[in-house]
């Protein structure tokens, strides 16, 4: 049985993709207003300004991608963990035209309100920190190759993964968020 989108689960649907393609700045209410059909009255009904919007986006986004890292089961070897983690993020690239929508949040964070700026760092925080449990499991069970200290290379490995969508969407290729696995793999 198909359900119908409410008419605000569509605007949270549509923005979030279009900031994941074009960015905070690249949409506006109108652009949701010709998706949906809907006036762009109706959209401030639901959310009285852009800021609202957008913060509402992230968090939503945030609680998705986070359920589906913690989804990730705790018995599995830390290496297994990562590359599932790595194939999340080839998920997000879909098309190769939208990149993690807080990696491109982060881009505009000069145009952002505090309140985003705040849930866009918390994102990237609540990811760094399951990266370093993960690469600390690695380690102990020898699957993961990590150079310092688990805290510093899960900082490094997800801006590796940010800016491998980025390069992936600029030369069309997901090669480059592949080329990520090498960094953590331990050789065999």
């Amino acid at each position: 049985m198909e359900t119908t989108k409410t008419v605000r689960e569509q605007i949270l649907e549509h923005a979030i993709t279009l900031m994941m393609v074009r960015g905070y700045n690249g949409f506006s209410y109108r652009d949701l207003s010709a998706l949906i059909g809907v006036k762009t009255s109706s959209i401030h009904y639901y959310f009285p300004s852009k800021d609202d919007l957008v913060l509402e986006a992230v968090n939503a986004y945030s609680n998705e991608v986070m359920q589906a890292v913690q989804s990730l089961e705790l018995a599995l070897p830390a290496d297994i963990k990562l590359a599932k983690y790595g194939k999340m993020f080839g998920r997000v690239l879909g098309d190769g035209e939208q990149i993690c929508l807080c990696g491109m949040l982060a881009a505009d964070i000069a145009s952002l309100p505090q309140s985003v700026r705040l849930a866009v760092q918390a994102f990237f925080k609540a990811n760094e920190s399951w990266l370093a449990k993960v690469l600390a499991q690695g380690l102990r069970e020898g699957t993961v190759a990590v150079a310092g200290k688990p805290e510093q290379a899960a900082r490094a490995l997800f801006a590796a993964f940010q800016g491998s969508v980025i390069t992936s969407r600029l030369f069309h290729t997901k090669s480059r968020l592949e080329d990520i696995e090498t960094s953590w793999r331990t050789p065999k």
